[in-house]
């Protein structure tokens, strides 16, 4: 496989989980009052909206940086169980909004693989 491959894809997935991430957290704060509403319809707490976008946003800045192996797991990690529970919620309630849980864990997985990728073809 070209070594370039790897790169590109881990690239790509984390852009573009990036960027869903970025609109989720902005939608939390600068529309608050309709995700409050989509919260109250899941059946979880409003008062969560405002450090679940904090999370986001910090999650992303954890596994830009590479600056610490353990904190970037713990961000893949939190954000695989968001996905997994609005997945969940989204379809327990047969709301049809489930679909942007399930792309961002395809992307969320191509990010993690590709990014173990990168990271064991350094040490070689």
């Amino acid at each position: 496989m070209n070594p370039k491959i790897p790169r590109i894809v881990y690239l790509v997935a984390t852009g573009l989980l990036s960027a869903l991430m970025l609109m989720s957290a902005g939608m939390y704060v600068f529309n608050h009052q309709m995700v409050a509403e989509t919260f109250t319809k899941l059946g979880f707490p409003t008062f969560v909206i405002y450090p679940l976008a904090l999370a986001k946003v910090l999650g992303l800045v954890a596994i830009w940086t590479r600056k610490s192996a353990t904190l970037r797991e713990w961000a893949y990690a939190g954000f695989f169980f968001n996905f997994v529970l609005g997945f969940s919620a989204h379809t327990a309630i047969g709301d049809g909004e489930s679909g942007g849980a399930l792309l961002a864990l395809m992307l969320l997985f191509a990010s993690y693989y590709f990014g173990g990728k990168l990271k064991a073809g350094s040490k070689k």
